[in-house]
Protein backbone atom coordinates (compact mmCIF):
# COMPACT_ATOMS: atom_id res chain seq x y z
CA UNK A 1 0.00 0.00 0.00
CA UNK A 2 2.89 2.32 0.87
CA UNK A 3 4.53 1.64 -2.48
CA UNK A 4 1.37 2.74 -4.29
CA UNK A 5 1.08 6.05 -2.43
CA UNK A 6 3.57 8.04 -4.59
CA UNK A 7 1.96 6.71 -7.77
CA UNK A 8 -1.52 7.75 -6.64
CA UNK A 9 -0.22 11.15 -5.57
CA UNK A 10 1.49 11.59 -8.93
CA UNK A 11 -1.72 10.71 -10.76
CA UNK A 12 -3.71 13.21 -8.72
CA UNK A 13 -1.11 15.89 -9.40
CA UNK A 14 -1.19 15.10 -13.12
CA UNK A 15 -4.99 15.30 -13.26
CA UNK A 16 -4.84 18.58 -11.35
CA UNK A 17 -2.39 20.03 -13.90
CA UNK A 18 -4.60 19.11 -16.87
CA UNK A 19 -7.68 20.51 -15.18
CA UNK A 20 -5.58 23.62 -14.57
CA UNK A 21 -4.86 23.79 -18.31
CA UNK A 22 -8.63 23.65 -18.92
CA UNK A 23 -9.19 26.59 -16.54
CA UNK A 24 -6.37 28.60 -18.14
CA UNK A 25 -7.66 27.81 -21.64
CA UNK A 26 -11.18 28.99 -20.76
CA UNK A 27 -9.81 32.22 -19.29
CA UNK A 28 -7.66 32.81 -22.38
CA UNK A 29 -10.65 32.21 -24.66
CA UNK A 30 -12.35 35.24 -23.12
CA UNK A 31 -9.60 37.44 -24.53
CA UNK A 32 -9.38 35.71 -27.90
CA UNK A 33 -13.06 35.33 -28.73
CA UNK A 34 -13.93 38.85 -27.66
CA UNK A 35 -12.26 40.62 -30.59
CA UNK A 36 -14.09 38.81 -33.39
CA UNK A 37 -17.35 38.41 -31.49
CA UNK A 38 -17.54 42.18 -30.92
CA UNK A 39 -16.77 42.86 -34.58
CA UNK A 40 -19.88 40.88 -35.53
CA UNK A 41 -22.01 42.44 -32.78
CA UNK A 42 -20.98 46.03 -33.52
CA UNK A 43 -23.41 46.88 -36.38
CA UNK A 44 -26.39 45.90 -34.22
CA UNK A 45 -24.98 47.75 -31.20
CA UNK A 46 -24.48 50.87 -33.30
CA UNK A 47 -28.12 50.88 -34.43
CA UNK A 48 -29.42 50.14 -30.94
CA UNK A 49 -27.37 52.80 -29.13
CA UNK A 50 -27.35 55.39 -31.91
CA UNK A 51 -23.56 55.46 -32.16
CA UNK A 52 -21.74 57.57 -34.73
CA UNK A 53 -19.20 55.89 -36.99
CA UNK A 54 -16.33 57.49 -35.03
CA UNK A 55 -17.67 56.24 -31.68
CA UNK A 56 -18.33 52.80 -33.15
CA UNK A 57 -14.65 52.45 -34.04
CA UNK A 58 -13.66 53.21 -30.44
CA UNK A 59 -15.61 50.18 -29.26
CA UNK A 60 -12.91 48.11 -31.00
CA UNK A 61 -9.92 50.45 -30.71
CA UNK A 62 -10.44 51.20 -27.00
CA UNK A 63 -10.10 47.52 -26.17
CA UNK A 64 -7.07 47.01 -28.43
CA UNK A 65 -5.15 50.01 -27.13
CA UNK A 66 -5.78 49.24 -23.45
CA UNK A 67 -4.75 45.62 -24.01
CA UNK A 68 -1.60 46.36 -26.02
CA UNK A 69 -0.49 49.33 -23.95
CA UNK A 70 -0.70 47.55 -20.59
CA UNK A 71 0.56 44.08 -21.51
CA UNK A 72 4.14 44.47 -20.29
CA UNK A 73 3.02 46.14 -17.09
CA UNK A 74 0.42 43.39 -16.60
CA UNK A 75 3.12 40.76 -17.02
CA UNK A 76 5.36 42.46 -14.46
CA UNK A 77 2.43 42.75 -12.07
CA UNK A 78 1.88 39.00 -12.43
CA UNK A 79 5.52 38.42 -11.47
CA UNK A 80 5.11 40.60 -8.40
CA UNK A 81 1.69 39.45 -7.13
CA UNK A 82 1.68 35.81 -8.29
CA UNK A 83 0.24 34.46 -11.55
CA UNK A 84 -2.66 32.56 -10.01
CA UNK A 85 -3.88 35.69 -8.26
CA UNK A 86 -3.61 37.89 -11.36
CA UNK A 87 -5.19 35.28 -13.65
CA UNK A 88 -8.24 34.90 -11.41
CA UNK A 89 -8.45 38.64 -10.77
CA UNK A 90 -8.18 39.39 -14.48
CA UNK A 91 -10.88 36.83 -15.29
CA UNK A 92 -13.32 38.26 -12.73
CA UNK A 93 -12.61 41.83 -13.85
CA UNK A 94 -13.08 40.90 -17.51
CA UNK A 95 -16.45 39.32 -16.67
CA UNK A 96 -17.63 42.41 -14.77
CA UNK A 97 -16.59 44.69 -17.65
CA UNK A 98 -18.44 42.36 -20.06
CA UNK A 99 -21.61 42.63 -17.95
CA UNK A 100 -21.40 46.43 -18.05
CA UNK A 101 -20.85 46.34 -21.83
CA UNK A 102 -23.87 44.07 -22.33
CA UNK A 103 -26.10 46.33 -20.23
CA UNK A 104 -24.80 49.58 -21.77
CA UNK A 105 -27.50 52.17 -22.41
CA UNK A 106 -25.20 54.76 -24.02
CA UNK A 107 -22.28 54.62 -26.46
CA UNK A 108 -19.98 56.11 -23.82
CA UNK A 109 -20.76 53.30 -21.38
CA UNK A 110 -20.05 50.66 -24.01
CA UNK A 111 -16.70 52.22 -24.96
CA UNK A 112 -15.68 52.59 -21.28
CA UNK A 113 -16.58 48.94 -20.61
CA UNK A 114 -14.57 47.85 -23.64
CA UNK A 115 -11.54 49.74 -22.31
CA UNK A 116 -12.08 47.96 -18.98
CA UNK A 117 -12.07 44.62 -20.78
CA UNK A 118 -8.73 45.54 -22.37
CA UNK A 119 -7.23 46.47 -18.99
CA UNK A 120 -8.17 43.14 -17.40
CA UNK A 121 -7.17 41.21 -20.53
CA UNK A 122 -3.67 42.70 -20.17
CA UNK A 123 -3.54 41.23 -16.67
CA UNK A 124 -5.04 37.87 -17.64
CA UNK A 125 -3.12 36.97 -20.81
CA UNK A 126 0.49 37.03 -19.50
CA UNK A 127 -0.57 35.15 -16.36
CA UNK A 128 -1.99 32.31 -18.47
CA UNK A 129 1.21 31.50 -20.38
CA UNK A 130 3.50 31.93 -17.37
CA UNK A 131 1.32 29.61 -15.26
CA UNK A 132 1.66 26.91 -17.92
CA UNK A 133 5.43 27.34 -17.74
CA UNK A 134 5.36 26.70 -14.00
CA UNK A 135 2.85 23.81 -14.12
CA UNK A 136 4.40 21.76 -16.93
CA UNK A 137 8.14 21.20 -16.61
CA UNK A 138 8.64 17.64 -17.97
CA UNK A 139 9.59 18.07 -21.66
CA UNK A 140 6.96 15.79 -23.23
CA UNK A 141 4.17 17.00 -20.97
CA UNK A 142 5.20 20.58 -21.60
CA UNK A 143 5.16 20.11 -25.38
CA UNK A 144 1.70 18.53 -25.21
CA UNK A 145 0.35 21.30 -22.95
CA UNK A 146 1.62 24.07 -25.20
CA UNK A 147 0.25 22.23 -28.24
CA UNK A 148 -3.21 22.21 -26.70
CA UNK A 149 -2.92 25.82 -25.55
CA UNK A 150 -1.76 26.92 -29.01
CA UNK A 151 -4.80 25.22 -30.54
CA UNK A 152 -7.02 27.16 -28.13
CA UNK A 153 -5.30 30.43 -29.09
CA UNK A 154 -5.67 29.88 -32.83
CA UNK A 155 -9.25 28.62 -32.63
CA UNK A 156 -10.38 31.65 -30.62
CA UNK A 157 -10.90 33.95 -33.59
CA UNK A 158 -12.88 31.38 -35.60
CA UNK A 159 -14.93 30.44 -32.55
CA UNK A 160 -15.74 34.12 -32.06
CA UNK A 161 -17.08 34.29 -35.61
CA UNK A 162 -19.28 31.22 -35.11
CA UNK A 163 -20.59 32.13 -31.65
CA UNK A 164 -20.89 35.81 -32.45
CA UNK A 165 -22.80 35.13 -35.66
CA UNK A 166 -25.24 32.80 -33.90
CA UNK A 167 -25.80 35.09 -30.90
CA UNK A 168 -26.16 38.28 -32.95
CA UNK A 169 -28.59 36.57 -35.32
CA UNK A 170 -30.83 34.83 -32.79
CA UNK A 171 -30.45 36.56 -29.39
CA UNK A 172 -29.13 40.07 -30.03
CA UNK A 173 -25.79 41.84 -29.70
CA UNK A 174 -25.91 42.15 -25.90
CA UNK A 175 -25.57 38.38 -25.56
CA UNK A 176 -22.24 38.62 -27.37
CA UNK A 177 -21.06 40.29 -24.14
CA UNK A 178 -23.12 38.29 -21.65
CA UNK A 179 -21.75 34.98 -23.01
CA UNK A 180 -18.47 35.83 -21.26
CA UNK A 181 -20.08 35.55 -17.82
CA UNK A 182 -20.67 31.77 -17.60
CA UNK A 183 -17.27 31.07 -19.18
CA UNK A 184 -15.55 33.35 -16.66
CA UNK A 185 -17.51 31.81 -13.78
CA UNK A 186 -16.44 28.26 -14.65
CA UNK A 187 -12.83 29.33 -15.29
CA UNK A 188 -12.64 31.21 -11.98
CA UNK A 189 -14.18 28.47 -9.83
CA UNK A 190 -12.17 25.71 -11.51
CA UNK A 191 -8.98 27.78 -11.40
CA UNK A 192 -9.42 28.57 -7.70
CA UNK A 193 -9.56 24.83 -6.98
CA UNK A 194 -6.86 23.39 -9.25
CA UNK A 195 -4.31 26.11 -10.08
CA UNK A 196 -1.09 26.09 -8.07
CA UNK A 197 -0.19 28.91 -5.71
CA UNK A 198 2.67 30.26 -7.78
CA UNK A 199 5.37 32.18 -5.94
CA UNK A 200 4.89 35.93 -5.76
CA UNK A 201 8.15 37.88 -6.14
CA UNK A 202 7.31 40.82 -3.91
CA UNK A 203 10.75 42.35 -4.38
CA UNK A 204 10.09 42.81 -8.12
CA UNK A 205 10.11 46.52 -8.87
CA UNK A 206 7.34 48.18 -10.87
CA UNK A 207 9.11 50.65 -13.14
CA UNK A 208 6.39 53.19 -13.90
CA UNK A 209 8.54 55.23 -16.28
CA UNK A 210 9.26 52.14 -18.39
CA UNK A 211 5.57 51.26 -18.28
CA UNK A 212 4.68 54.70 -19.67
CA UNK A 213 7.38 54.55 -22.35
CA UNK A 214 6.64 50.97 -23.42
CA UNK A 215 2.87 51.26 -23.16
CA UNK A 216 2.78 54.64 -24.89
CA UNK A 217 5.07 53.42 -27.65
CA UNK A 218 3.01 50.28 -28.22
CA UNK A 219 -0.24 52.30 -28.31
CA UNK A 220 1.25 54.79 -30.79
CA UNK A 221 2.59 51.98 -32.98
CA UNK A 222 -0.65 49.97 -33.03
CA UNK A 223 -2.76 53.11 -33.60
CA UNK A 224 -0.52 54.25 -36.42
CA UNK A 225 -0.60 50.84 -38.09
CA UNK A 226 -4.38 50.62 -37.67
CA UNK A 227 -4.87 54.04 -39.26
CA UNK A 228 -2.55 53.05 -42.09
CA UNK A 229 -4.70 49.97 -42.72
CA UNK A 230 -7.94 51.98 -42.61
CA UNK A 231 -6.83 54.99 -44.67
CA UNK A 232 -4.65 53.14 -47.15
CA UNK A 233 -2.73 55.53 -49.38
CA UNK A 234 -3.83 58.62 -47.38
CA UNK A 235 -2.28 57.99 -43.94
CA UNK A 236 -3.17 61.36 -42.36
CA UNK A 237 -1.40 61.64 -39.02
CA UNK A 238 0.22 58.21 -39.36
CA UNK A 239 3.75 59.58 -39.73
CA UNK A 240 3.43 61.49 -36.46
CA UNK A 241 2.13 58.44 -34.61
CA UNK A 242 4.83 56.15 -35.98
CA UNK A 243 7.48 58.76 -35.22
CA UNK A 244 6.23 59.00 -31.63
CA UNK A 245 6.31 55.20 -31.41
CA UNK A 246 9.96 55.13 -32.51
CA UNK A 247 10.94 57.79 -29.95
CA UNK A 248 9.01 56.20 -27.07
CA UNK A 249 10.10 52.64 -27.80
CA UNK A 250 13.69 53.78 -28.32
CA UNK A 251 13.58 55.44 -24.91
CA UNK A 252 12.08 52.27 -23.47
CA UNK A 253 14.94 50.11 -24.78
CA UNK A 254 17.60 52.53 -23.51
CA UNK A 255 16.00 52.57 -20.07
CA UNK A 256 15.85 48.76 -19.91
CA UNK A 257 19.58 48.63 -20.54
CA UNK A 258 20.37 51.09 -17.74
CA UNK A 259 17.78 50.89 -14.99
CA UNK A 260 17.91 48.40 -12.15
CA UNK A 261 14.81 46.18 -12.01
CA UNK A 262 13.87 46.80 -15.64
CA UNK A 263 10.29 46.22 -16.76
CA UNK A 264 11.59 43.96 -19.57
CA UNK A 265 15.08 42.72 -18.62
CA UNK A 266 17.13 42.55 -21.81
CA UNK A 267 18.57 39.24 -20.60
CA UNK A 268 15.15 37.73 -21.43
CA UNK A 269 15.87 38.55 -25.10
CA UNK A 270 19.53 37.52 -25.06
CA UNK A 271 19.08 33.81 -25.85
CA UNK A 272 19.02 33.29 -29.63
CA UNK A 273 16.38 30.54 -29.58
CA UNK A 274 14.09 32.69 -27.43
CA UNK A 275 14.64 35.75 -29.63
CA UNK A 276 13.79 33.62 -32.67
CA UNK A 277 10.56 32.54 -30.97
CA UNK A 278 9.55 36.17 -30.39
CA UNK A 279 10.36 36.98 -34.01
CA UNK A 280 8.49 33.94 -35.29
CA UNK A 281 5.23 34.82 -33.57
CA UNK A 282 5.39 38.37 -34.96
CA UNK A 283 6.03 37.12 -38.50
CA UNK A 284 3.38 34.39 -38.27
CA UNK A 285 0.82 36.92 -37.00
CA UNK A 286 1.80 39.25 -39.87
CA UNK A 287 0.70 36.64 -42.40
CA UNK A 288 -2.22 35.03 -40.56
CA UNK A 289 -4.05 38.24 -39.64
CA UNK A 290 -3.91 39.35 -43.26
CA UNK A 291 -5.13 35.95 -44.46
CA UNK A 292 -8.07 35.92 -42.05
CA UNK A 293 -9.04 39.44 -43.17
CA UNK A 294 -8.93 38.60 -46.88
CA UNK A 295 -10.74 35.28 -46.54
CA UNK A 296 -13.47 36.82 -44.39
CA UNK A 297 -14.17 39.50 -47.00
CA UNK A 298 -13.90 36.95 -49.83
CA UNK A 299 -16.52 34.70 -48.25
CA UNK A 300 -18.92 37.44 -47.20
CA UNK A 301 -18.59 40.02 -50.00
CA UNK A 302 -17.84 37.73 -52.96
CA UNK A 303 -19.26 34.30 -52.10
CA UNK A 304 -22.22 35.76 -50.18
CA UNK A 305 -21.74 33.88 -46.91
CA UNK A 306 -23.40 35.18 -43.76
CA UNK A 307 -21.48 35.67 -40.49
CA UNK A 308 -22.44 32.25 -39.14
CA UNK A 309 -21.55 30.45 -42.37
CA UNK A 310 -18.25 32.33 -42.53
CA UNK A 311 -17.32 31.21 -39.04
CA UNK A 312 -18.24 27.62 -39.86
CA UNK A 313 -16.11 27.78 -43.01
CA UNK A 314 -13.04 28.41 -40.83
CA UNK A 315 -13.57 25.23 -38.82
CA UNK A 316 -11.26 23.08 -41.06
CA UNK A 317 -8.50 25.62 -40.34
CA UNK A 318 -9.08 25.09 -36.62
CA UNK A 319 -9.31 21.30 -36.98
CA UNK A 320 -6.02 20.85 -38.82
CA UNK A 321 -4.30 23.22 -36.42
CA UNK A 322 -5.51 21.25 -33.41
CA UNK A 323 -4.46 17.97 -35.04
CA UNK A 324 -0.93 19.15 -35.91
CA UNK A 325 -0.42 20.96 -32.58
CA UNK A 326 -1.52 18.11 -30.36
CA UNK A 327 -0.46 15.04 -32.33
CA UNK A 328 2.64 16.06 -34.28
CA UNK A 329 4.36 19.10 -32.78
CA UNK A 330 4.20 17.85 -29.21
CA UNK A 331 6.12 14.74 -30.27
CA UNK A 332 8.67 16.58 -32.40
CA UNK A 333 9.68 19.40 -30.03
CA UNK A 334 11.48 17.16 -27.48
CA UNK A 335 13.17 15.21 -30.29
CA UNK A 336 14.36 17.80 -32.80
CA UNK A 337 14.30 21.08 -30.89
CA UNK A 338 12.73 24.37 -31.92
CA UNK A 339 14.83 25.37 -34.92
CA UNK A 340 13.40 22.95 -37.56
CA UNK A 341 9.82 23.57 -36.38
CA UNK A 342 10.09 27.36 -36.40
CA UNK A 343 11.57 27.27 -39.90
CA UNK A 344 9.17 24.65 -41.30
CA UNK A 345 6.11 26.21 -39.67
CA UNK A 346 6.76 29.64 -41.21
CA UNK A 347 7.58 28.03 -44.57
CA UNK A 348 4.27 26.09 -44.64
CA UNK A 349 2.45 29.29 -43.67
CA UNK A 350 4.16 30.99 -46.62
CA UNK A 351 2.97 28.22 -48.98
CA UNK A 352 -0.57 28.70 -47.65
CA UNK A 353 -0.50 32.41 -48.49
CA UNK A 354 1.11 31.61 -51.84
CA UNK A 355 -1.94 29.43 -52.62
CA UNK A 356 -4.11 32.52 -52.19
CA UNK A 357 -2.39 34.21 -55.13
CA UNK A 358 -4.75 32.07 -57.26
CA UNK A 359 -7.73 33.92 -55.82
CA UNK A 360 -10.26 35.37 -58.26
CA UNK A 361 -13.88 36.50 -58.11
CA UNK A 362 -14.91 33.04 -59.39
CA UNK A 363 -12.76 31.00 -56.98
CA UNK A 364 -14.65 28.33 -55.06
CA UNK A 365 -14.31 27.55 -51.38
CA UNK A 366 -13.19 23.96 -52.01
CA UNK A 367 -10.87 24.83 -54.88
CA UNK A 368 -8.78 27.66 -53.38
CA UNK A 369 -9.88 28.81 -49.93
CA UNK A 370 -9.97 25.44 -48.19
CA UNK A 371 -6.50 24.24 -49.33
CA UNK A 372 -4.99 27.58 -48.27
CA UNK A 373 -6.65 27.38 -44.85
CA UNK A 374 -5.43 23.82 -44.33
CA UNK A 375 -1.85 24.81 -45.14
CA UNK A 376 -1.94 27.85 -42.88
CA UNK A 377 -3.51 25.81 -40.08
CA UNK A 378 -0.80 23.16 -40.39
CA UNK A 379 2.00 25.73 -40.46
CA UNK A 380 0.62 27.49 -37.41
CA UNK A 381 0.27 24.12 -35.69
CA UNK A 382 4.00 23.54 -36.14
CA UNK A 383 5.18 27.04 -35.25
CA UNK A 384 2.92 28.37 -32.51
CA UNK A 385 3.28 25.65 -29.82
CA UNK A 386 7.04 25.70 -30.44
CA UNK A 387 7.09 29.48 -30.03
CA UNK A 388 5.24 29.37 -26.70
CA UNK A 389 7.41 26.55 -25.42
CA UNK A 390 10.69 28.14 -26.47
CA UNK A 391 9.89 31.73 -25.46
CA UNK A 392 9.24 30.76 -21.84
CA UNK A 393 11.74 27.90 -21.34
CA UNK A 394 14.76 28.71 -19.23
CA UNK A 395 13.44 32.11 -18.12
CA UNK A 396 14.09 32.92 -14.47
CA UNK A 397 10.88 32.39 -12.43
CA UNK A 398 10.68 36.06 -11.49
CA UNK A 399 10.58 37.02 -15.20
CA UNK A 400 8.11 34.51 -16.68
CA UNK A 401 5.19 36.95 -16.49
CA UNK A 402 6.89 39.70 -18.44
CA UNK A 403 8.36 37.20 -20.94
CA UNK A 404 4.83 35.92 -21.60
CA UNK A 405 3.57 39.50 -21.93
CA UNK A 406 6.27 40.31 -24.49
CA UNK A 407 5.27 37.22 -26.47
CA UNK A 408 1.68 38.50 -26.71
CA UNK A 409 2.93 42.01 -27.53
CA UNK A 410 4.97 40.62 -30.45
CA UNK A 411 1.90 38.80 -31.72
CA UNK A 412 -0.29 41.90 -31.53
CA UNK A 413 2.25 44.21 -33.18
CA UNK A 414 2.96 41.63 -35.91
CA UNK A 415 -0.75 41.24 -36.58
CA UNK A 416 -1.30 45.02 -36.70
CA UNK A 417 1.65 45.45 -39.06
CA UNK A 418 0.42 42.62 -41.30
CA UNK A 419 -3.10 44.04 -41.46
CA UNK A 420 -1.77 47.53 -42.27
CA UNK A 421 0.83 46.56 -44.86
CA UNK A 422 -1.14 43.85 -46.66
CA UNK A 423 -4.32 45.94 -46.69
CA UNK A 424 -2.38 48.85 -48.20
CA UNK A 425 -0.80 46.58 -50.83
CA UNK A 426 -4.24 45.14 -51.65
CA UNK A 427 -5.76 48.62 -52.00
CA UNK A 428 -2.96 49.70 -54.35
CA UNK A 429 -3.26 46.58 -56.50
CA UNK A 430 -7.05 47.01 -56.66
CA UNK A 431 -6.74 50.65 -57.73
CA UNK A 432 -4.26 49.66 -60.46
CA UNK A 433 -6.78 47.42 -62.27
CA UNK A 434 -10.00 49.28 -61.46
CA UNK A 435 -11.32 52.36 -63.22
CA UNK A 436 -12.83 53.12 -66.59
CA UNK A 437 -10.09 52.10 -69.04
CA UNK A 438 -10.32 49.26 -71.58
CA UNK A 439 -8.37 46.92 -69.29
CA UNK A 440 -10.33 47.83 -66.17
CA UNK A 441 -11.83 44.97 -64.19
CA UNK A 442 -15.26 44.89 -62.47
CA UNK A 443 -15.21 46.02 -58.82
CA UNK A 444 -15.41 42.52 -57.34
CA UNK A 445 -12.68 41.16 -59.62
CA UNK A 446 -10.45 44.16 -58.92
CA UNK A 447 -10.88 43.76 -55.15
CA UNK A 448 -10.04 40.06 -55.22
CA UNK A 449 -7.05 40.78 -57.45
CA UNK A 450 -5.81 43.05 -54.66
CA UNK A 451 -6.20 40.21 -52.14
CA UNK A 452 -4.21 37.88 -54.38
CA UNK A 453 -1.34 40.35 -54.88
CA UNK A 454 -1.16 41.12 -51.15
CA UNK A 455 -1.13 37.39 -50.36
CA UNK A 456 1.92 37.01 -52.60
CA UNK A 457 3.73 39.75 -50.70
CA UNK A 458 2.72 38.13 -47.43
CA UNK A 459 4.09 34.79 -48.61
CA UNK A 460 7.41 36.46 -49.50
CA UNK A 461 7.67 38.04 -46.03
CA UNK A 462 6.93 34.72 -44.33
CA UNK A 463 9.46 32.84 -46.48
CA UNK A 464 12.17 35.42 -45.74
CA UNK A 465 11.19 35.29 -42.07
CA UNK A 466 11.52 31.50 -42.06
CA UNK A 467 15.13 31.75 -43.25
CA UNK A 468 15.96 34.59 -40.85
CA UNK A 469 14.45 32.88 -37.80
CA UNK A 470 16.11 29.59 -38.72
CA UNK A 471 19.49 31.32 -38.79
CA UNK A 472 18.80 33.32 -35.62
CA UNK A 473 17.72 30.31 -33.59
CA UNK A 474 21.12 28.71 -34.27
CA UNK A 475 22.09 25.14 -33.60
CA UNK A 476 24.20 23.73 -30.84
CA UNK A 477 23.46 21.54 -27.85
CA UNK A 478 19.88 21.16 -26.75
CA UNK A 479 18.23 19.79 -23.67
CA UNK A 480 15.43 17.24 -23.77
CA UNK A 481 12.92 20.06 -24.03
CA UNK A 482 14.52 21.12 -27.30
CA UNK A 483 15.82 24.44 -26.00
CA UNK A 484 19.40 25.28 -26.90
CA UNK A 485 21.67 25.38 -23.85
CA UNK A 486 24.61 27.69 -23.45
CA UNK A 487 27.21 27.74 -20.77
CA UNK A 488 26.58 30.37 -18.13
CA UNK A 489 28.79 31.59 -15.34
CA UNK A 490 28.25 29.70 -12.12
CA UNK A 491 25.46 31.07 -10.00
CA UNK A 492 23.76 32.97 -12.81
CA UNK A 493 20.08 32.20 -13.26
CA UNK A 494 18.89 31.32 -16.77
CA UNK A 495 17.11 34.15 -18.51
CA UNK A 496 18.38 36.84 -16.22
Amino acid sequence: MTALAPTLADRRAERRRWWGLAAIGMAQLLVLVDVTIMTIALPSAQRDLGMSDATRQWAITGYTLAFGGLLLFGGRLADRLGRRRTLLGGTVGFALASAVAGAAATPETLVAARVGQGVFAALLAPSAVSLLTIMFTEPRERARAFGLFSAIVLSGAALGLVVGGALAEYLGWRWCMYVNLPVALVATVLGAVVLPHAEAHRDTRLDWVSALLGGGGTVALVTGLTQLAERGTEPVGVIGLLGAAVVLLGGFVLRQARVRGALLPLAVLADRARAAAFGTIAIAAFGMFGMLLFLTFQMQAVLGYGPLATGAAFLPFVAVNVLVSTQLTRRLVPRVGPRPLLFTGLLVLAVGLLALTRLSATSSYAGVLLPAMLLVGAGAGLAMPTVMNTATAGVAPRHTGVASAFLTTCQQVGGSLGTAVLNTVAAGATAAVAGAGPTAQPPAAATVHGYAVASGWGAAVLAAGAVAMGLLSGSGARGRDGIRRRRRPAGRAPGG
